[in-house]
Protein backbone atom coordinates (compact mmCIF):
# COMPACT_ATOMS: atom_id res chain seq x y z
CA UNK A 1 0.00 0.00 0.00
CA UNK A 2 1.06 3.44 -0.86
CA UNK A 3 1.23 5.52 1.94
CA UNK A 4 -0.27 9.58 2.14
CA UNK A 5 0.81 12.02 4.93
CA UNK A 6 -2.19 12.41 6.85
CA UNK A 7 -5.52 11.03 7.63
CA UNK A 8 -8.70 12.11 8.99
CA UNK A 9 -9.84 10.73 12.21
CA UNK A 10 -12.56 12.00 14.71
CA UNK A 11 -12.73 15.51 13.03
CA UNK A 12 -8.91 15.85 13.39
CA UNK A 13 -5.83 15.60 10.20
CA UNK A 14 -3.19 13.08 11.89
CA UNK A 15 -0.03 11.91 10.20
CA UNK A 16 -0.68 8.69 8.66
CA UNK A 17 1.35 6.29 11.35
CA UNK A 18 -0.52 7.91 14.08
CA UNK A 19 -3.84 6.79 13.32
CA UNK A 20 -4.87 4.43 15.55
CA UNK A 21 -7.31 2.51 17.60
CA UNK A 22 -7.48 0.79 20.57
CA UNK A 23 -7.14 -2.76 20.51
CA UNK A 24 -10.16 -3.84 22.08
CA UNK A 25 -12.28 -1.53 19.69
CA UNK A 26 -15.88 -2.99 19.43
CA UNK A 27 -15.33 -3.26 15.28
CA UNK A 28 -12.08 -4.89 15.54
CA UNK A 29 -13.94 -7.96 17.58
CA UNK A 30 -16.87 -7.93 15.71
CA UNK A 31 -16.94 -6.33 12.87
CA UNK A 32 -19.05 -3.68 13.94
CA UNK A 33 -18.31 -1.44 10.84
CA UNK A 34 -19.47 0.34 7.71
CA UNK A 35 -17.10 1.72 5.29
CA UNK A 36 -17.26 3.10 1.70
CA UNK A 37 -14.79 2.65 -1.75
CA UNK A 38 -14.84 6.47 -3.60
CA UNK A 39 -12.35 7.57 -6.16
CA UNK A 40 -10.88 10.46 -7.23
CA UNK A 41 -9.98 11.28 -10.73
CA UNK A 42 -7.95 13.83 -11.98
CA UNK A 43 -9.70 15.89 -14.78
CA UNK A 44 -9.13 18.81 -17.10
CA UNK A 45 -10.82 20.84 -14.18
CA UNK A 46 -8.32 19.68 -11.90
CA UNK A 47 -9.09 16.63 -8.91
CA UNK A 48 -12.72 15.43 -8.58
CA UNK A 49 -14.54 12.93 -6.81
CA UNK A 50 -16.82 10.68 -8.79
CA UNK A 51 -20.26 10.09 -7.03
CA UNK A 52 -18.81 11.29 -3.67
CA UNK A 53 -22.88 12.28 -2.15
CA UNK A 54 -24.44 8.63 -3.30
CA UNK A 55 -21.50 6.86 -1.90
CA UNK A 56 -21.89 9.21 1.39
CA UNK A 57 -25.53 8.62 1.84
CA UNK A 58 -24.85 5.07 0.80
CA UNK A 59 -22.48 5.07 4.23
CA UNK A 60 -25.22 6.95 6.33
CA UNK A 61 -27.74 4.94 4.96
CA UNK A 62 -25.52 1.43 6.39
CA UNK A 63 -24.71 2.81 10.06
CA UNK A 64 -28.25 3.35 10.46
CA UNK A 65 -29.21 -0.21 9.60
CA UNK A 66 -26.25 -1.45 11.95
CA UNK A 67 -27.42 1.03 14.35
CA UNK A 68 -24.57 3.04 14.18
CA UNK A 69 -25.28 6.67 14.48
CA UNK A 70 -22.72 9.00 12.62
CA UNK A 71 -21.53 11.95 14.47
CA UNK A 72 -21.24 13.61 11.34
CA UNK A 73 -23.07 14.14 8.55
CA UNK A 74 -22.80 13.43 4.94
CA UNK A 75 -21.59 17.06 4.29
CA UNK A 76 -19.18 17.08 7.16
CA UNK A 77 -17.32 13.78 5.74
CA UNK A 78 -17.18 15.16 2.34
CA UNK A 79 -15.68 18.49 3.22
CA UNK A 80 -13.48 16.22 5.17
CA UNK A 81 -12.57 14.09 2.60
CA UNK A 82 -11.85 17.27 0.25
CA UNK A 83 -9.46 18.78 2.42
CA UNK A 84 -7.57 15.64 3.01
CA UNK A 85 -6.83 15.18 -0.95
CA UNK A 86 -5.79 18.93 -0.83
CA UNK A 87 -3.24 18.59 2.50
CA UNK A 88 -1.91 15.37 0.84
CA UNK A 89 -1.37 16.91 -2.17
CA UNK A 90 -3.17 14.23 -4.29
CA UNK A 91 -4.83 14.27 -8.03
CA UNK A 92 -6.57 11.04 -8.19
CA UNK A 93 -7.11 8.49 -5.30
CA UNK A 94 -8.77 6.33 -3.58
CA UNK A 95 -10.47 6.91 -0.90
CA UNK A 96 -11.94 4.79 1.99
CA UNK A 97 -14.26 6.48 4.46
CA UNK A 98 -14.70 3.55 7.73
CA UNK A 99 -17.37 4.09 10.71
CA UNK A 100 -17.22 1.59 13.27
CA UNK A 101 -17.89 1.22 17.00
CA UNK A 102 -14.79 2.03 19.25
CA UNK A 103 -13.25 1.42 22.64
CA UNK A 104 -15.03 1.40 25.46
CA UNK A 105 -17.55 -1.49 25.89
CA UNK A 106 -17.61 -5.33 25.21
CA UNK A 107 -20.13 -7.49 24.44
CA UNK A 108 -22.72 -7.71 21.71
CA UNK A 109 -25.43 -5.31 22.74
CA UNK A 110 -22.49 -2.26 23.25
CA UNK A 111 -24.38 0.97 22.73
CA UNK A 112 -22.18 3.10 25.15
CA UNK A 113 -18.94 1.84 22.72
CA UNK A 114 -18.48 5.56 21.06
CA UNK A 115 -18.64 5.74 17.19
CA UNK A 116 -15.10 6.46 15.61
CA UNK A 117 -15.02 8.38 11.64
CA UNK A 118 -12.06 7.78 9.71
CA UNK A 119 -11.08 8.89 6.30
CA UNK A 120 -7.92 7.75 4.77
CA UNK A 121 -7.22 8.30 1.02
CA UNK A 122 -3.74 6.91 -0.95
CA UNK A 123 -3.05 6.52 -4.74
CA UNK A 124 -4.37 3.02 -5.88
CA UNK A 125 -4.58 1.83 -9.06
CA UNK A 126 -6.87 -0.29 -10.84
CA UNK A 127 -8.19 -3.51 -8.41
CA UNK A 128 -7.99 -6.05 -10.79
CA UNK A 129 -5.19 -4.87 -12.97
CA UNK A 130 -4.82 -2.28 -15.88
CA UNK A 131 -4.44 -5.93 -18.06
CA UNK A 132 -7.26 -6.89 -16.66
CA UNK A 133 -9.12 -3.97 -17.86
CA UNK A 134 -8.13 -4.56 -21.46
CA UNK A 135 -7.75 -8.17 -21.52
CA UNK A 136 -10.47 -9.30 -19.26
CA UNK A 137 -9.86 -11.56 -16.20
CA UNK A 138 -10.51 -15.54 -15.19
CA UNK A 139 -13.60 -15.85 -12.91
CA UNK A 140 -14.44 -19.13 -10.69
CA UNK A 141 -17.82 -19.58 -9.65
CA UNK A 142 -17.20 -19.58 -5.66
CA UNK A 143 -18.69 -22.87 -3.42
CA UNK A 144 -19.01 -20.22 -0.58
CA UNK A 145 -22.97 -18.37 -1.59
CA UNK A 146 -23.21 -14.82 -0.84
CA UNK A 147 -24.69 -14.15 2.76
CA UNK A 148 -28.45 -14.03 2.47
CA UNK A 149 -31.14 -11.34 3.89
CA UNK A 150 -32.54 -13.97 6.60
CA UNK A 151 -29.12 -13.49 8.77
CA UNK A 152 -27.46 -10.56 7.72
CA UNK A 153 -28.20 -7.34 5.34
CA UNK A 154 -26.85 -7.90 1.77
CA UNK A 155 -27.19 -3.79 0.52
CA UNK A 156 -25.26 -2.66 3.75
CA UNK A 157 -21.61 -2.24 3.59
CA UNK A 158 -20.31 -3.63 6.09
CA UNK A 159 -17.34 -4.56 7.72
CA UNK A 160 -17.94 -7.95 8.88
CA UNK A 161 -20.18 -8.97 5.89
CA UNK A 162 -16.75 -9.23 3.92
CA UNK A 163 -15.87 -12.42 5.38
CA UNK A 164 -17.80 -13.63 2.90
CA UNK A 165 -16.17 -11.98 0.13
CA UNK A 166 -12.65 -13.22 1.36
CA UNK A 167 -13.40 -16.95 1.74
CA UNK A 168 -14.40 -16.07 -2.38
CA UNK A 169 -11.87 -14.38 -3.09
CA UNK A 170 -9.43 -16.88 -1.74
CA UNK A 171 -10.55 -19.38 -3.01
CA UNK A 172 -10.78 -18.18 -6.27
CA UNK A 173 -6.81 -16.95 -6.28
CA UNK A 174 -6.23 -20.06 -4.64
CA UNK A 175 -7.35 -22.16 -7.64
CA UNK A 176 -5.41 -19.44 -9.90
CA UNK A 177 -8.63 -17.18 -11.09
CA UNK A 178 -8.48 -13.65 -10.98
CA UNK A 179 -11.86 -13.16 -9.44
CA UNK A 180 -14.84 -15.09 -7.72
CA UNK A 181 -18.42 -14.79 -8.59
CA UNK A 182 -20.68 -15.52 -5.78
CA UNK A 183 -24.31 -17.25 -6.46
CA UNK A 184 -27.03 -16.07 -3.82
CA UNK A 185 -28.64 -18.28 -1.29
CA UNK A 186 -30.92 -19.74 -4.28
CA UNK A 187 -28.33 -20.97 -6.68
CA UNK A 188 -28.72 -17.77 -8.68
CA UNK A 189 -25.36 -15.40 -9.79
CA UNK A 190 -25.39 -12.57 -7.57
CA UNK A 191 -21.92 -10.60 -8.18
CA UNK A 192 -18.61 -11.10 -7.83
CA UNK A 193 -16.27 -11.03 -4.21
CA UNK A 194 -16.42 -6.70 -4.46
CA UNK A 195 -17.98 -5.81 -7.62
CA UNK A 196 -21.35 -6.54 -9.78
CA UNK A 197 -21.94 -8.04 -12.92
CA UNK A 198 -23.51 -7.99 -16.02
CA UNK A 199 -23.93 -9.84 -19.11
CA UNK A 200 -24.76 -9.36 -22.35
CA UNK A 201 -27.21 -12.27 -24.18
CA UNK A 202 -28.45 -11.99 -27.48
CA UNK A 203 -27.66 -8.53 -27.74
CA UNK A 204 -29.31 -7.42 -24.53
CA UNK A 205 -27.43 -6.36 -21.21
CA UNK A 206 -28.54 -8.49 -18.39
CA UNK A 207 -27.62 -8.16 -14.45
CA UNK A 208 -29.19 -9.87 -11.13
CA UNK A 209 -31.47 -8.34 -9.37
CA UNK A 210 -32.12 -6.65 -5.92
CA UNK A 211 -33.40 -9.82 -4.57
CA UNK A 212 -30.20 -11.75 -5.53
CA UNK A 213 -28.89 -10.11 -1.94
CA UNK A 214 -26.17 -7.49 -4.45
CA UNK A 215 -24.78 -4.83 -2.79
CA UNK A 216 -26.94 -1.87 -4.71
CA UNK A 217 -23.65 -0.64 -6.51
CA UNK A 218 -22.66 3.01 -7.38
CA UNK A 219 -21.04 2.25 -10.27
CA UNK A 220 -23.70 -0.72 -11.14
CA UNK A 221 -26.14 2.52 -11.02
CA UNK A 222 -23.76 4.29 -13.31
CA UNK A 223 -23.30 1.74 -16.14
CA UNK A 224 -26.67 0.67 -16.01
CA UNK A 225 -27.69 4.59 -16.65
CA UNK A 226 -24.54 5.15 -19.80
CA UNK A 227 -25.61 2.10 -21.15
CA UNK A 228 -29.75 3.18 -21.46
CA UNK A 229 -28.28 6.51 -22.63
CA UNK A 230 -26.39 4.27 -25.19
CA UNK A 231 -29.74 2.35 -26.52
CA UNK A 232 -28.95 -0.88 -25.05
CA UNK A 233 -31.49 -2.82 -23.64
CA UNK A 234 -30.81 -3.35 -19.48
CA UNK A 235 -32.37 -6.18 -17.90
CA UNK A 236 -32.83 -6.79 -14.26
CA UNK A 237 -33.60 -10.55 -13.55
CA UNK A 238 -32.62 -13.56 -11.83
CA UNK A 239 -29.26 -15.23 -14.07
CA UNK A 240 -28.45 -18.84 -13.92
CA UNK A 241 -25.25 -20.14 -12.94
CA UNK A 242 -25.14 -22.04 -16.58
CA UNK A 243 -25.80 -18.19 -18.42
CA UNK A 244 -22.35 -17.37 -17.42
CA UNK A 245 -21.27 -20.18 -19.83
CA UNK A 246 -22.98 -18.93 -22.91
CA UNK A 247 -23.05 -15.36 -22.37
CA UNK A 248 -21.87 -13.57 -24.92
CA UNK A 249 -20.49 -10.86 -23.23
CA UNK A 250 -19.25 -10.46 -19.11
CA UNK A 251 -17.69 -7.30 -17.22
CA UNK A 252 -17.74 -6.51 -13.54
CA UNK A 253 -18.24 -3.12 -12.02
CA UNK A 254 -17.00 -1.22 -9.01
CA UNK A 255 -15.03 1.72 -7.48
CA UNK A 256 -12.18 -0.54 -7.10
CA UNK A 257 -12.26 -2.90 -9.95
CA UNK A 258 -13.99 0.05 -12.72
CA UNK A 259 -15.08 -1.76 -15.43
CA UNK A 260 -13.07 -5.27 -16.22
CA UNK A 261 -14.23 -7.45 -19.14
CA UNK A 262 -14.37 -11.44 -17.86
CA UNK A 263 -12.89 -13.43 -20.80
CA UNK A 264 -13.51 -17.02 -19.05
CA UNK A 265 -15.66 -18.45 -16.19
CA UNK A 266 -15.05 -21.93 -14.55
CA UNK A 267 -12.75 -22.70 -17.63
CA UNK A 268 -15.53 -21.99 -20.13
CA UNK A 269 -14.21 -19.40 -22.81
CA UNK A 270 -16.11 -16.44 -23.10
CA UNK A 271 -13.85 -14.47 -25.54
CA UNK A 272 -11.81 -11.09 -25.84
CA UNK A 273 -14.02 -8.29 -24.78
CA UNK A 274 -16.56 -7.56 -27.24
CA UNK A 275 -18.09 -4.28 -28.64
CA UNK A 276 -20.87 -3.80 -26.15
CA UNK A 277 -18.67 -4.14 -23.13
CA UNK A 278 -16.18 -1.70 -24.90
CA UNK A 279 -18.81 0.85 -25.90
CA UNK A 280 -19.51 1.04 -22.49
CA UNK A 281 -16.42 0.79 -20.56
CA UNK A 282 -15.04 3.43 -22.83
CA UNK A 283 -17.83 5.72 -21.88
CA UNK A 284 -17.98 4.70 -18.40
CA UNK A 285 -14.18 5.74 -18.41
CA UNK A 286 -15.07 9.32 -20.01
CA UNK A 287 -17.71 9.72 -17.06
CA UNK A 288 -15.14 9.10 -14.14
CA UNK A 289 -12.24 11.76 -15.86
CA UNK A 290 -14.62 14.22 -16.53
CA UNK A 291 -14.48 13.96 -20.48
CA UNK A 292 -18.57 13.23 -20.82
CA UNK A 293 -20.49 16.40 -20.40
CA UNK A 294 -23.85 14.68 -19.87
CA UNK A 295 -22.36 13.14 -16.61
CA UNK A 296 -20.43 16.05 -15.06
CA UNK A 297 -23.00 16.55 -12.34
CA UNK A 298 -21.28 12.88 -10.67
CA UNK A 299 -18.60 15.07 -10.36
CA UNK A 300 -17.42 16.58 -7.10
CA UNK A 301 -14.65 18.94 -7.61
CA UNK A 302 -11.70 18.99 -4.51
CA UNK A 303 -10.79 22.59 -5.98
CA UNK A 304 -7.16 22.28 -5.39
CA UNK A 305 -5.51 25.73 -4.93
CA UNK A 306 -3.06 26.52 -7.94
CA UNK A 307 -0.58 27.22 -5.28
CA UNK A 308 -0.69 23.91 -3.43
CA UNK A 309 2.38 22.48 -5.00
CA UNK A 310 3.27 20.48 -2.51
CA UNK A 311 1.62 18.90 0.39
CA UNK A 312 0.77 20.34 3.80
CA UNK A 313 1.73 19.99 6.67
CA UNK A 314 -0.88 20.79 9.18
CA UNK A 315 -1.39 17.99 11.59
CA UNK A 316 -4.99 19.04 13.44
Amino acid sequence: MEQAELIWHNGSFVPWDEAKVHVLSHGLHYGTGVFEGIRCYETERGPAVFRHKDHLNRLEKSAELYYLELPYSVEEIAEATRELIRRNGLHACYIRPLAFRGYGEMGLYAKSAPIEVIVAVWPWGSYLGDEGKQKGIRAKVSSWRRIGPGGLIPHAKASGQYLNSILAKTESANAGYEEAILLDERGFVCEGSGENIFLVRDGEIVTPPHVASILDGISRKSVIQIARDLGYTVVERDVARSELYMAEEIFLTGTAAELVPVREVDDHPVGEPGEITRVIQAKFEDALHGRAEEYLEWLDPVEVPAEADQPSKVSS
